[in-house]
């Protein structure tokens, strides 16, 4: 007899599990704690098997009955309501598991270490408030160029255009991730080139705030690439040449006891002169054991010939930072110019001298390599040994 609401109300608990049976397998399992349970009993294959439909009284007599035709519909087509549960219950953790928030984070906790730490809340900040709320729950292989455009309006709607653009780029690193790890096929980012206006752009972005290179700096120390990038890197900021002659820096225009790197200025043809402070002869010094017998300072994976135009820039991606939007390997001299001027107060025309820019002076003179060489070489070691106490987190007021 099949039941009804009053007799399942009213069914009580007994020392072992009751079973009040309705029809077509169903069944009420009323447990000794009281908790009533429906369950629907079926076979396959002359197997009795057992599915649970869900408590009593979450789920009513009505609902009961809903769910075990639905079972019985799925049997009748060769399916197994009990296996095909348990794969949808697989596919859904698979898909919780490979959602865009857990492989972000997976992404974030992989790369954190080699950021610098404001740069790295930064990310993990933009993505919190930008991004998880919006795609954190898709699995990440559903992630459309609509879903992120979506989010990049949203961004450019509040007025943010430059984060609207920095969270497309990180966006698209953490779906190549998933990419590269096996758990996506494609980045729709690209398609969304032109989607948004381009950012105001500066010729080259720098980090002209002292606590903000002081984590650069130490950032720097955690390259894990090779040694000669790892020099590069950190001669960048010491010495502020423009990045086409740090990579084709030769060993014979370079005097080590005399701490003196000159060279022709690739923009005016002229001579120029690099005073070297006692931290870049280090690092050169210990570079020369490695490449001092070629041809060049820092040479490509061909010995005879320099690295790529695009290897500093590629270390800074690696290291977290946007190259479009934050430091390339030209800022490095936005950065000594700045800093020199507004916070060690070195005057304006040694600085220009230094970068090897055009001064006209009373004479008419464009550029004098040996003019200030003397105040120049006093600045070069003065700029090392403030970078030295910025990555230590020493004052920044440039007095110390």
């Amino acid at each position: 007899m099949p039941l009804t609401d009053i007799a399942i109300r009213t069914a009580k608990p007994a020392a072992k599990p009751v079973r009040l049976f309705d029809s077509g397998g169903l069944y009420l399992e009323v447990s000794p704690g009281g908790g009533k349970w429906w369950r629907l009993k079926y076979r396959v294959d002359g197997k009795e098997k057992r599915l649970s439909l869900g408590v009593y009284p979450d789920v009513n007599l009505k609902e009961a009955r809903e769910r075990r035709d639905a079972s019985r519909k799925l049997l009748s087509q060769g399916v197994d309501p009990g296996k095909l549960r348990k794969a949808t219950k697989a596919m859904r953790a698979e898909q919780v598991a490979n959602s865009f928030e857990t492989v972000a984070r997976e992404w974030y906790l992989k790369h954190r270490d080699t950021w610098a730490t404001g740069h790295s809340e930064k990310i993990i900040s933009r993505l919190e408030r930008d991004v998880f709320p919006w795609l954190g729950g898709m699995p990440i292989t559903d992630i459309s160029a609509r879903d992120v455009l979506e989010i990049l309006r949203r961004i450019e709607a509040r007025g943010a255009l430059d984060t609207a653009h920095r969270a497309r780029g990180t966006i698209s690193q953490i779906i190549r991730y998933a990419i590269a790890t096996g758990r996506a096929e494609r980045d729709p980012c690209p398609d969304l080139r032109g989607a948004l206006p381009p950012a105001k752009e500066t010729n080259f972005p720098s980090i002209t705030d002292p606590e903000q290179v002081g984590e650069l700096l130490r950032a720097l120390d955690a390259f894990r690439g090779t040694f000669v990038v790892h020099c590069a890197l950190h001669l960048s900021p010491l010495l502020f040449v423009r990045p086409g002659e740090l990579r084709k820096a030769e060993w014979s225009a370079i005097d080590l006891d005399k701490a003196e790197w000159r060279y022709i200025v690739s923009k005016t043809k002229t001579d120029h002169s690099v005073p070297l402070s006692t931290q870049s002869v280090r690092i050169l010094r210990d570079l020369h054991a490695m490449t001092g017998r070629g041809r060049y300072v820092f040479p490509g994976r061909n010995a005879d010939t320099p690295m790529s135009e695009a290897t500093v820039n590629a270390a800074l991606r690696r290291l977290g930072y946007d190259t479009k939007t934050e430091i390339t390997g030209h800022g490095f001299r936005a950065m000594a110019r700045t800093i020199l001027h507004e916070v060690l107060h070195v005057r304006p025309e040694i600085i220009e001298h230094q970068l090897a820019h055009k001064v006209p002076d009373i004479l008419g003179t464009a550029y004098n390599r040996t003019k200030f060489l003397k105040e120049r070489r006093v600045m070069m070691q003065q700029w090392a040994d403030y970078l030295e106490q910025l990555k230590s987190g020493a004052g920044h007021d440039g007095d110390g």
